[in-house]
């Protein structure tokens, strides 16, 4: 084989294992790389973005919503710690990820050379894995277990450094000529009818779920388990897409702020089946739901990570197993022998019961808006979101069918939404795709609009516009009533700025006209941007606001 230098061998590599797009932003530590991504022939597209924190998010969002590894590339120093929020992100996500980051030359390191950074010893806690090429023969190699490290067990983002001298170096090695096949772990027999025998002798099971790394057969598995078995299903923190919720076995979602009726059943069950999930504080009300270490809870934990099994709590029956390969084996084996004494139709009662919302003091009412949503959205519509209160929207209270997704940061990372919804179009440009953003928000990553324009993306854009950081405003008049600070902001015209980028962009001043503007977001073809005037008491929903308080007051924050 002809030589080449290690910046074309990296590239054919990514090719071979089915990447198909790139996140980043450019820098003279890896123009090798750049030289090859010249002769893809769009096998391997670049997506420009305009700040290496939207690359990193639009990477891990890829991640998130197809399970391939998302790719980001951005330069040393500063690049790659601007991307460190989207690292972060895809590690409390669980979402696949690559990051390619240059590096100074061989023999600059350990000098505090320019932009130097020791990335293992930097992302060695943030990533699953932070690893250095030292050597151009060794980039398939390495290469290879990023994408195996990144795709199996608790899936995650992986930081790959790059010497710039590396790459420039030339070599005939062979590319990877694809990626390995890993089985799943199997699901024991004697597990399987241990789990079965324990969610047979309970009275009041209860099946927790989340992660993202679900096959279609699986999520259908485990809507088909929970229905056949009258067993309600609870989603955890950011994860209710993974579960048509308009099943009768649907209960709930388990996060910031989560309603009385899911705290009541986290509380009462007396088995709990936790598939794929890792427990994090915001699922368990600060690690307040569940007794630590021991929950007097029976808790059957399966995931396809040992690390994961007795990582906070320790299970009466841990699992290592596939997610989609143990419900599937689950239902394979016939339905339970148990009886339902009414836990099961209470459960979704009680959800139901959730969604009687008072009308919003707000010009702009987003009950009525999600409701209109509701109606007109496509069956496949990908909602995103940031951080922030304006979040329960599409987090709480909109329903999601089975093929309609919704991309949101479990780290309550701010500006997510915008990166996060022009990945989804980059991914499938035929999708409708919805951002919720806060206007504090929108104005993290706001600059990822010339990232859309020339990309070809076309997201509609919803900014909930209270003028003030409402999540912090919130606690802050908790704790500190009627002296605030520091909350309060000063917004430039979002509509004229959006059509400055080249996208539909509309105030909208009340609710009466909200119906008639998306529909014009919807017809513009260019993407949209639709200013929603939501007052500063429309902090969030009211019901929710009081149950947030309860929540946080329970936890002891």
């Amino acid at each position: 084989m002809a030589k080449r230098h290690g910046g074309r061998l990296l590239v054919e590599c990514l090719v071979n294992l089915g990447a198909t797009k790139a996140f980043g932003v450019p820098g003279e530590s890896y123009l090798a790389v750049l030289d090859a991504l010249h002769d893809t022939g769009g096998a391997l597209d670049y997506v420009l973005c305009r700040n290496e924190g939207g690359a990193g998010f639009m990477a891990a969002a890829w991640g998130k919503l197809t399970g391939q590894p998302g790719i980001c590339m951005v330069t040393r120093g500063p690049g790659v710690t601007n991307a460190s929020i989207g690292i972060h992100t895809a590690m409390q996500d669980s979402a696949p990820m690559l990051v390619f980051v240059g590096q100074v030359g061989t023999d600059m390191k350990g000098r505090e050379a320019f932009q130097e950074i020791d990335y293992r010893a930097v992302y060695g806690t943030v990533a699953k894995w932070a690893v250095e090429i030292d050597r151009v023969e060794r980039i398939p190699e390495i290469i290879a277990r990023a994408w195996v490290t990144a795709t199996t067990g608790r899936p995650g983002p992986v930081v790959i450094a790059l010497p710039e001298d590396m790459l420039s170096s030339e070599t005939d090695v062979h590319a990877i000529s694809g990626p390995a096949r890993i089985a799943a772990p199997a699901v024991a027999v004697d597990a399987e009818n241990d789990a079965r025998d324990l969610l047979e002798g309970a009275k009041r099971p209860l099946i927790v779920f989340g992660g993202s790394n679900w096959s279609d057969v699986g999520r259908r598995a485990l809507q088909l388990f929970a229905e056949e078995n009258e067993i309600p299903a609870v989603a955890v923190f950011r994860y209710n897409d993974q579960f048509d919720n308009h099943s009768p076995a649907f209960a709930g979602h388990a996060g910031v702020g989560m309603w009385p009726s899911t705290r009541k059943l986290i509380e009462e069950a007396d088995v709990i089946l936790a598939i794929n999930i890792r427990f994090g504080e915001n699922s368990t009300m600060g690690y307040t739901l569940l007794d630590v270490p021991e929950p007097k809870q029976r808790l059957i934990h399966v995931h396809g990570s040992d690390r994961e099994l007795g990582k906070v709590y320790q299970p009466l029956l841990g699992i290592q197993a596939d997610p989609s390969e143990f419900m599937m084996t689950m239902v394979e084996g016939g339905p339970l022998e148990r009886e339902d004494d009414g836990w099961y139709g209470a459960a979704r009662k009680a959800f139901e019961a959730g969604f009687e919302l008072p009308p919003q003091p707000s010009p702009v009412d987003m009950g009525q808006v999600i409701a209109h949503l509701q109606e007109v959205l496509p069956d496949d519509a990908i909602l995103t979101n940031g951080a922030g209160n304006f979040a329960v929207w599409p987090g709480y209270f909109f329903r999601f069918g089975p093929k309609q997704r919704l991309l949101a940061p479990q780290s309550g990372a701010m500006g997510y939404g915008l990166p996060a919804a022009i990945a989804a179009k980059v991914a499938d440009p035929e999708r409708c795709v919805i951002c919720f953003a806060g206007d504090g928000d929108f104005q993290m990553n706001l600059q990822e609009l010339a990232t859309a324009r020339q990309a070809g993306a076309t997201p509609i854009v919803l900014i909930l516009n209270n003028g003030i950081y409402g999540t912090i405003r919130a606690h802050q008049e908790r704790h500190y009533p009627a002296r605030v600070s520091g909350t309060t902001m000063v917004s430039p015209d979002f509509a004229a700025l959006a059509r400055a980028y080249g996208f539909h962009g509309e105030r909208v001043e009340s609710t009466a006209d909200f119906a008639a503007a998306f529909a014009r977001a919807l017809e513009s073809g260019t993407g949209a941007v639709l200013d929603l005037n939501i007052s500063e008491e429309a902090l969030t929903p009211r019901v929710t606001l009081s149950q947030m308080r309860e929540a946080a007051q329970k936890a002891g924050k």
